[in-house]
C-alpha cells in the first residue's frame, strides 16, 4: 500500500517536472537568463518522494542540455571542489543546495557510464565524489544534526537521502576503504593545500569511533587520524590543545625528546602536521629549548645544516608563523630547510624581508575573507611562504583556470625563491606586480582581468595573493602576441617564468585551423631533444613548460592544459618515463587507452606525475627545446615514432577533434 501511495505522489509530480523542463527549455533557447526557479522547486518537490533520485538521475542529461547550470562553475565541472561542495549541499540556500545536489547526481551518472560528459572524465566524477563523501561521513550515522534539522524545506533530509543514493550506487561496504585510500592518494602528491584533506581525515575519524559502525582493517586509516589528532604518547587521547601544553610543561628531557621523534615521524610518515606539533614547538621557544627543534622537525644533515647556519631566522619563522591554526607550516619549514633553501642568500634576506612586511589594507581583507580572523593576516601569508618553498610541487590552480600562473609559483620556489618572494612582496605591500615583455616595462596595476574574474577560490595565501596579478600579466602578453603567426606560447613563456626557458618552440597544431601537421617531425623533435639515448645522455636541466592535450577515459578530447616538464629518466623498472607536475590538484588521472598518470611506485618524487614517455607525448601538442642540443631526429626508430602518432591519432588528434571548441 506505501509503495503505491509513493508512486501515485511521483507520477503527478513527475508530469509536473517534465513540463517544467520543457518550459524551461524552450525559455531558455530564446533567452538566456530565462528564470530557473520554478523547474528547480519541482526538482526539489522530487527529491523529497521514493523514487524521485531515480527519475532525476534518468533526466540529468536533459536538465544539463536544457541549461540548468547556466553559465556557473557547475557548468564546468572539471573544476568543481569538494569542500566547495560540501557547503553548497549543507550550509547554503535550498536553490544552491538544489543545484548541487543535480550536479552530483551528473557526477554518478559520468562515474557509471550512463552519461558521456565532454568536461569531465569517469574516473576524476569518481574521485570527486568520494571525497565530496568523505567530507559528509557523519551522515552515516543516519542522525541529522540540529543545523541540518532547522534547514527549511526539507533541504536537511534532501541532502540525506542524496547522500544515501549515492552510497547505494557507489557501494556503502568498502565506502571507508575507498576513502582512505583516496585521502593517500592526495598526500602522495604533496598538495601545499591540506585544508579538505584535514576535514575528510576529521570525518573519517568520526566514522572510525563510531560505536553504530562496523569497521575493519583500519590500520591505513588509524594512521591518518593519529597524524592529526594523536601523534605521541602525550596527545594518544586527544586531549586538547591546552592540556597537552601542560603535559609538556611536567615532563622532563626524556619525555619531551620522546615526544619530538614521535612528532617527526608522524609528520613524515604522512606528509601531515598536527596543531599539537605547533604546540610543541612553540612550547620548546618559549622555554630555551631550541635544541630538541631540529628532532622535533625530523631533519637530516641538510635541514641541519640550513637550521644551524641560520638559526636566528628559523626561530624567527617559528615565533611568527607556526600556530595550531597554521599548523601545516610545520612540514612547509621542515622540507624547506631539507632543499637547503636558505643557502642562497638572497633566500634567507628576502624571508627577513617577509616576516616584516606591512601589508595593504586590500591584501589584508583578502587573507580575512578566506583565512578568518584568528591570526593576523601577515601570520597565514608567512605561513603560505612556508608550505610553498617546502613543497614547489604541491601548489595547485585550484577552482581556476590559472595553470600557467601556478606552473610559475612552482617554478619560482624550485629555483628561484628570492624573485617569487620579490614578487609576492610587490603584491602584498603594493598591490603590484612589474614584469617586462620584449624590452617594455609591464605593470599589473591598471590591466584588465585575465581570466581570473573574482578572487581565487581554494588556493593557498600565496596563490590568492599573487594569481590575480601573474593572470593580468600573462594575458597582457598574450594580447600582444595573439595576431602573431605561431602559437603566443613561443613569445610568453620565456619571458614570463623566465631565461631558462629554451628558445626552441614545437607546436604540433596549426594555430588558426588546429589542424595537425608534421606530427612525425613534432614526435622526432621531442624524443631528440629529451629522450636520453637520442640527445647525448643530457638530463632536463632547467624544467620546461609545455602544452598538453588532455582526453578522458575514454581517450576523448577534454581540453588543453599546461604543465612542466621536470626531467626525463629510467624509472625503476628500467622503463623511460617523463616526470612532470601537473599543476591541476590531482596528478593522477586516466586518458584513456590504458594511459594513467602514476605519482608513486614508479620512481616519482613526491608532487610528481609520471608517464612512459611514448604514452606522454602522445598526448603532447607544444614544447620548448634548446636548438643548440638536438640529438639526431633519425635516429629515433620508425616504430616508436609510429606507436605515438597512433595514439594521438586515434585520441585528441582524430580529425574529427582537431579543431575543439
Amino acid at each position: 500500500m506505501g509503495r503505491q501511495e509513493a508512486n501515485s505522489a511521483l507520477e503527478p509530480a513527475l508530469r509536473q517536472f517534465d513540463n517544467a523542463l520543457a518550459d524551461f527549455a524552450r525559455a531558455r533557447r530564446s533567452d538566456a537568463r530565462a528564470s530557473s526557479l520554478g523547474l528547480l522547486e519541482r526538482a526539489r518537490m522530487l527529491m523529497t518522494l521514493p523514487g524521485g533520485f531515480d527519475a532525476l538521475y534518468r533526466r540529468v542529461r536533459s536538465l544539463e542540455s536544457a541549461g540548468i547550470f547556466g553559465t556557473s562553475d557547475w557548468a564546468q565541472p572539471d573544476i568543481l571542489q569538494p569542500a566547495l561542495a560540501k557547503y553548497s549541499l549543507r550550509e547554503a540556500g535550498a536553490v544552491t543546495t538544489i543545484v548541487e545536489a543535480i550536479s552530483e547526481l551528473r557526477m554518478l551518472a559520468v562515474t557509471r557510464g550512463d552519461y558521456f560528459h565532454p568536461g569531465i572524465s569517469a574516473e576524476q566524477a569518481r574521485h570527486f565524489l568520494t571525497q565530496v563523501m568523505a567530507l559528509n561521513l557523519d551522515l552515516l550515522s543516519g542522525q541529522l544534526t540540529e543545523a541540518d534539522r532547522e534547514r527549511p524545506n526539507q533541504l536537511g533530509v534532501i541532502v540525506q537521502d542524496l547522500y544515501r543514493y549515492l552510497i547505494s550506487h557507489l557501494g556503502y561496504e568498502s565506502l571507508l576503504d575507498s576513502l582512505v585510500a583516496e585521502v593517500w592518494r592526495l598526500l602522495d602528491q604533496g598538495p601545499v593545500q591540506v585544508d579538505s584533506i584535514c576535514e575528510m581525515v576529521g570525518q573519517i575519524a568520526k566514522c572510525l569511533y563510531d560505536p553504530k559502525l562496523k569497521t575493519t582493517g583500519t590500520a591505513d586509516a588509524t594512521r591518518l587520524v593519529n597524524a592529526l589528532f594523536a601523534p605521541t604518547p602525550g596527545s594518544a587521547e586527544d586531549p586538547g590543545l591546552q592540556v597537552y601544553e601542560q603535559r609538556l610543561s611536567d615532563m622532563d628531557d626524556v619525555g619531551l625528546s620522546s615526544e619530538a621523534t614521535y612528532f617527526a615521524r608522524s609528520m613524515h610518515d604522512t606528509g601531515l602536521a598536527s596543531p599539537y606539533h605547533a604546540v610543541m614547538l612553540r612550547f620548546l621557544r618559549t622555554t630555551d629549548q631550541d635544541d630538541l627543534i631540529p628532532s622535533a622537525l625530523g631533519l637530516t644533515m641538510t635541514g641541519m645544516d640550513d637550521f644551524y647556519c641560520y638559526t636566528e631566522l628559523v626561530q624567527a619563522l617559528i615565533d611568527e608563523a607556526i600556530f595550531p591554526e597554521t599548523c601545516q607550516a610545520v612540514y612547509g619549514l621542515t622540507m624547506m630547510l631539507e632543499r637547503g633553501s636558505l643557502f642562497t642568500p638572497s633566500v634567507a634576506r628576502a624571508l627577513w624581508r617577509q616576516i616584516k612586511l606591512p601589508l595593504s589594507p586590500e591584501t589584508a581583507h583578502t587573507l580575512q575573507q578566506a583565512f578568518g580572523n584568528a591570526l593576523p593576516p601577515r601570520v597565514f601569508l608567512l605561513a603560505g611562504v612556508l608550505n610553498l618553498l617546502g613543497q614547489p610541487l604541491g601548489v595547485g590552480q585550484g577552482n581556476n583556470p590559472t595553470c600557467q600562473s601556478a606552473i610559475g609559483l612552482s617554478v619560482w620556489a624550485e629555483n628561484e625563491a628570492d624573485y617569487l618572494l620579490q614578487l609576492l612582496a610587490w603584491a602584498a605591500r603594493d598591490n603590484e606586480v612589474l614584469s617586462r615583455f620584449e624590452g617594455e616595462n609591464v605593470s599589473s596595476r591598471n590591466l584588465e582581468p585575465g581570466l581570473v574574474k573574482e578572487t581565487p577560490v581554494d588556493v593557498d595565501p600565496v596563490s590568492l595573493i599573487l594569481i590575480p596579478h601573474l593572470d593580468r600579466l600573462y594575458g597582457e602578453m598574450w594580447r600582444r602576441c595573439e595576431d602573431r603567426d605561431d602559437d603566443a606560447h613561443r613569445w610568453i613563456n620565456p619571458e614570463f617564468y623566465g631565461w631558462w626557458v629554451s628558445h626552441g618552440f614545437c607546436v604540433v597544431a596549426d594555430v588558426h585551423t588546429g589542424e595537425v601537421r608534421d606530427y612525425e617531425g613534432f614526435i622526432r623533435h621531442f624524443y631528440a631533444s629529451y629522450h636520453p639515448f637520442y640527445n647525448g645522455q643530457l638530463p632536463v636541466i632547467h624544467a620546461q613548460p609545455a602544452g598538453i592535450a588532455v582526453t578522458d577515459s575514454g581517450a576523448r578530447f577534454v581540453g588543453r592544459h599546461a604543465i612542466n616538464i621536470l626531467r626525463v629518466g629510467l624509472s625503476p623498472q628500467d622503463e623511460m618515463r617523463v616526470y612532470f607536475f601537473n599543476p591541476n590538484n590531482d596528478s593522477g588521472q586516466d586518458w584513456g587507452q590504458g594511459i594513467t598518470c602514476s605519482t608513486r611506485n614508479h620512481g616519482e618524487f613526491r608532487g610528481e606525475a609520471s608517464l612512459p614517455i611514448a604514452e606522454f607525448t602522445s598526448r603532447l601538442y607544444a614544447f620548448h627545446y634548446d636548438p643548440l642540443e638536438l640529438g639526431d631526429l633519425s635516429a629515433i626508430p620508425d616504430e616508436e615514432v609510429a606507436r605515438v602518432m597512433d595514439l594521438g591519432y586515434t585520441s585528441w588528434a582524430a580529425p574529427s577533434d582537431s579543431s575543439p571548441d
